[in-house]
């Protein structure tokens, strides 16, 4: 069975579930798509691998995951979304060390968070998009027209976390404050709201 190419097509907040996000991947040469429901760690931690303006200032999980493989010339080749048994999905870490390649069972999240942190591309097969095809038309469904736009037109990440009433209105304050908050939230960790001031500076770029 032939392997089909998937890029990440963007994260937003899970209508379906509370505390959780949609993370959805796209086929490279077709126009069908793949939701799959992850928690906010995992959200987080792929959203900053792609992101080029938020630097933690200590590794995640999957970056400490990373500088490990580095230090001990593992490099992950591939993953593979490989089953999908009652709506959730299966995935394998194809990987390599002198010559020998080992495959490792992983969460399709953890994995597709190393993905982007090795720069490594993401497969799945023609069955497991023809199930995933019923659960997106559930979901979309749920979704509403804002978002589905948002969807089809955004090739980037984007990140639509939960809005806090304690978040002051950004559009009030100036670059070089939103540049000292942005660097203040990523020094505490604070990455849905180093999320949301790099949102507010990007749309005045």
């Amino acid at each position: 069975m032939s392997l089909i190419r998937l890029t990440i097509k963007g994260i937003s907040y899970s209508q379906t579930q509370s505390g959780a996000y949609a993370l959805v991947l796209s086929e490279m040469e077709g126009t069908r798509t793949l939701p799959i429901i992850i928690g906010a760690f995992e959200a987080q931690s792929i959203a900053i691998a792609l992101e080029k303006e938020i630097r933690p200032p200590r590794p995640l999980t999957h970056d400490l995951f990373k500088t490990f493989a580095d230090t001990f010339k593992i490099e992950v080749k591939q993953i593979i979304i490989h089953k999908l048994v009652d709506g959730v999905f299966f995935s394998s870490l194809v990987c390599e060390r002198d010559g020998a390649e080992e495959v490792i069972d992983a969460r399709t999240s953890d994995a597709i968070a190393l993905a982007v942190r090795f720069q490594a591309p993401i497969f799945t097969y023609e069955n497991i998009l023809d199930k995933a095809g019923i659960y997106l038309k559930m979901d979309e469904e749920l979704l509403d027209d804002a978002q589905e736009e948002e969807l089809e037109e955004e090739d980037e990440l984007e990140i639509d976390f939960e809005q806090e009433s304690s978040v002051s209105d950004f559009s009030t304050l100036s670059l070089q404050e939103l540049h000292k908050q942005l660097n203040e939230a990523v020094t505490n960790e604070n990455y849905e709201l180093a999320a949301k001031i790099r949102d507010e500076i990007s749309k005045r770029s």
